[in-house]
């Protein structure tokens, strides 16, 4: 199969099997050449036929506060206060502005996904 733009689920099973079988190429080959392309087209199908759709703000909060070990009282210490934090995480208080820049700044948390509504 050439590369081309992938249309059909039998034209990405077929790519997929491509990718997987150049995933042992070496630095600078035109076979890596080639599993870029692949890639990028895998990609692109993937963006289109399964996207993924953005996490809940909270739920992001949250494992941002797993990954790096922290706890409320933490989040308190950019936050206005324990009780905010505690509001937040228990979708009783929606974020403020001034709560997405810091929790953007601090955490690196994706404006993009603080912005969002949180499912209740």
């Amino acid at each position: 199969m050439k590369p081309k733009v992938l249309k059909t689920e039998e034209e990405y099973s077929a790519a997929l099997a491509r990718v997987e079988a150049l995933m042992d190429a070496k630095p600078g080959s035109a076979k890596e050449e080639e599993l870029d392309l692949w890639s990028l087209l895998v990609a692109r199908y993937e963006e289109q036929h399964f996207p993924i759709d953005l996490p809940d703000p909270v739920e992001a909060i949250k494992f941002r506060m797993e990954q790096e070990g922290l706890r409320q009282k933490d989040l308190a210490k950019f936050l206005p206060g324990k009780n905010r934090v505690s509001e937040v995480l228990n979708r009783k208080r929606p974020l403020s502005l001034g709560m997405i820049r810091a929790l953007h700044r601090r955490l690196g948390i994706p404006a993009q996904v603080l912005i969002r509504e949180a499912h209740a």
